[in-house]
């Protein structure tokens, strides 16, 4: 009977083990799926309304034809691309570093945070990008100083509000339980409070990572280098050469999505214990 029940166990996880990867390509692709139909959908539609109703070129290129620009200058499209880029991640982490310090500042000091946040949720209605004609004559229009202000700007107020709000989760009953161990209020932040943040903070940074693309791309409308993607795009459509112009937008797109991609990544390996990645499994 001993023999059999170990039988029974090892059959039991061997078949646990072959379907781990079936359940886990499953997961995937129903994850996948649904989002790319939709989007070859789109693009076919996109195509056809193009091609079938004549649209002229100068209103809206044929998706083809953005490829196909895009496809004739790849590595000037990645180099200016990536110009823009810096800035956005310059920005990004003075934006989002200085928010998560003045959060974990406003947790300290209660008074601080009783007349900063209701602030900094007031400042979501304020169109942050307007700022970039004033940000250019103090810093320069053309020096990258402005459009990493503009971002760092942009990424600090839901920086500030998501991990400030992490940071205050933990329950009253959970605080008072380390205190009555006599934690000190290092360990309360570090142990506690830290833990608890880090869902909010990813959340943020997954925000921020596409305001901060479009913070540097809007920027440099204003003015800016040659070499800047923002630029390029701009100076595109003014000429009516909307397949460059579109390209352009196309490689924008890439780089905050690859951008996106590495911060959830990141959330992945630093927090495998969120219930969030426990229910994929």
């Amino acid at each position: 009977m001993k023999d059999e029940a170990l039988l029974t166990n090892d059959e039991r996880r061997t078949t646990k083990a072959a379907s781990a990867p079936s359940s886990f390509f499953l997961g995937l692709s129903s994850s996948w799926l649904l989002p790319s139909l939709a989007f070859c959908l789109m693009i076919v539609l996109w195509e056809a309304v193009v091609r079938g109703f004549n649209v002229p070129l100068y209103l809206l290129p044929a998706p083809s034809g953005i490829l196909g620009a895009f496809f004739q200058q790849p590595g000037y499209l990645l180099q200016i691309g990536l110009f823009t880029f810096g800035e956005a991640l310059a920005g990004f982490a003075i934006g989002c570093g200085l928010g998560a310090l003045v959060a974990a500042i406003c947790v300290r000091f209660p008074l601080l945070a009783e007349g900063l946040v209701p602030f900094s949720v007031g400042s979501n209605a304020v169109p942050i990008v307007a700022l970039s004609p004033l940000l250019g004559i103090w810093l320069g229009s053309i020096s990258p100083a402005s459009k990493i202000g503009v971002v760092a700007i942009m990424t600090f107020f839901p920086t500030l509000i998501n991990v400030y709000r992490g940071l205050t989760s933990p329950s009253p009953d959970t605080l008072q339980l380390m205190r009555s161990y006599a934690a000190r209020q290092r360990d309360i932040f570090l142990k506690l409070r830290l833990p608890a943040a880090l869902p909010y903070l990813f959340n943020a940074l997954k925000i921020c990572a596409s305001l901060s693309m479009i913070g540097a791309i809007v920027s440099e409308f204003f003015g800016g280098r040659q070499s800047a993607l923002g630029v390029y795009i701009k100076s595109q459509a003014g000429l009516l050469r909307l397949r460059e112009c579109w390209s352009g937008i196309l490689m924008a797109c890439i780089l905050g999505i690859v951008f996106y991609l590495l911060i959830a990544a990141a959330e992945r390996l630093v927090m495998p214990w969120h219930m969030s990645f426990r229910r994929e499994r």
